[in-house]
């Protein structure tokens, strides 16, 4: 098993504390085997397997599960008196009103509690109000670049890039030996997502109308989109499909953690815009695997791996906008903003052009504000810093933490 450090240490820091530990993110993005890593590190630090229960929702096993009544009451008649019990529910979505066991699970002193799910619905707006400052959000995502590089030790760091960006980064993926191996892995969990995650979910019949959205996206990854845009592409196309359907189809997509939404911020009015937003896709394989292996657009393809990099860094995410230009990302946590453009190559056709950095420069240069403002680049740069606007290499960056 690929050890995922970062997201295990959150939850050693957070054990016995009396707040629900909730992991989310895409299926099969490695959340089951966080608990399984987690479950090793309790029973090698003295914890019992009677103090461990384990429910995987997915399993058969526990199939007759299917309401939150029975999942408190099986939990509860497993539970050890005398000492803590670590209480992990994988998938806890598929129970109907689990809410109502994992705040009841919560009170009891002697419960250690930790749940997963790969659909936003498990914190929707009535369970983050049920469970307001009773849980924290782990935020999980596919291997980073830098845990990939753990993996591939052996390649350079273009080599590694160049299949993190094809490949991808499922962990299952570091299993498998060929790219038509990669493809029917990739195809099996994005039929998942399709069918059990949107589908289902949404009460969406039109499949075939789905997969195109889908398609359109995944080609308009890092470029302005609207729900009109989509709808008028489609009907140029002769596929009927009005706004809402796809506001509808996109909220699916966004809730089972395959596609994220970037929209759009004026840094000088200080406030967030409602029309156009972009995309990005949890795992650039998908991207190969549903629009073929030749595809470039190589820029975009950088953004959606400098997004997902800061997204796993704790940031929330948008596009900037300063007077008429665009700032790829602005980058806000707890500390501040952190503005950001990302180049491919910021080198001109001709020796001593400047107009592509200048292109990339100017727009932070608009900003008034002390944050950091950087650019990142697949150029082999050192470290520069150009009115106080730092170039940086985006491999090293990336590989950073």
């Amino acid at each position: 098993m690929i050890e995922r450090n970062e997201y295990l240490n959150v939850l050693k820091r957070f054990k016995d504390k009396e707040i629900i530990k909730v992991i989310t993110g895409i299926r099969r993005c490695g959340k089951s085997t966080l608990l399984e890593l987690y479950q090793e590190y309790l029973l090698n630090s003295g914890i019992s397997k009677k103090q461990i229960i384990s429910i995987n929702l997915e399993d058969l096993k526990y199939n007759f599960i299917n309401d939150y009544m029975t999942l408190y009451n099986y939990v509860n008649e497993n539970l050890v008196d005398s000492k803590m019990n670590y209480v992990f529910i994988d998938e806890v979505q598929k129970v109907s009103d689990f809410q109502n066991a994992v705040d009841s699970l919560y009170i009891k002193k002697n419960v250690d509690l930790y749940i997963t799910g790969s659909n936003a619905n498990l914190l929707s707006s009535e369970l983050a109000t049920l469970l307001s400052g009773r849980y924290i959000e782990i935020r999980m995502l596919p291997l980073s670049f830098k845990e990939y590089k753990g993996v591939y030790e052996h390649l350079s760091n273009d080599e590694l890039y160049q299949n993190y960006i094809s490949i991808g980064s499922m962990p299952f993926t570091t299993h498998l030996e060929s790219e038509d191996d990669v493809s029917i892995y990739l195809s099996s969990v994005y039929n998942d997502v399709i069918i059990k995650d949107v589908m289902t979910r949404k009460k969406i019949t039109d499949e075939s109308m789905l997969r195109s959205v889908a398609n359109f996206v995944m080609d308009n990854i890092g470029n302005l989109v609207s729900t009109n845009n989509i709808a008028n592409t489609m009907a140029n196309a002769g596929r009927d499909i009005n706004v809402r359907t796809v506001e509808k189809y996109l909220e699916g997509f966004t809730e089972s953690y395959f596609f994220y939404k970037a929209s759009r911020y004026d840094i000088k009015g200080k406030q967030y815009l409602k029309t156009q937003d972009k995309y990005y896709v949890a795992d650039l394989g998908f991207r190969y695997f549903m629009l073929g292996r030749k595809t470039s657009d190589y820029g975009h393809v950088l953004e959606n791996v400098v997004y997902l990099e800061l997204i796993r860094r704790g940031y929330d995410v948008f596009v900037g906008k300063v007077d008429e230009y665009e700032v790829d990302f602005v980058a806000i946590n707890h500390n501040g903003k952190m503005y950001i453009q990302v180049a491919e190559t910021l080198k001109g056709v001709l020796e001593n052009d400047t107009r592509v950095l200048d292109r990339e420069l100017n727009p932070l240069k608009k900003i008034n504000d002390n944050y950091e403002k950087l650019i990142l680049t697949a150029d082999k740069t050192p470290l520069a810093n150009e009115d106080g606007i730092k170039i940086r290499n985006v491999l090293d960056w990336l590989l950073d933490k």
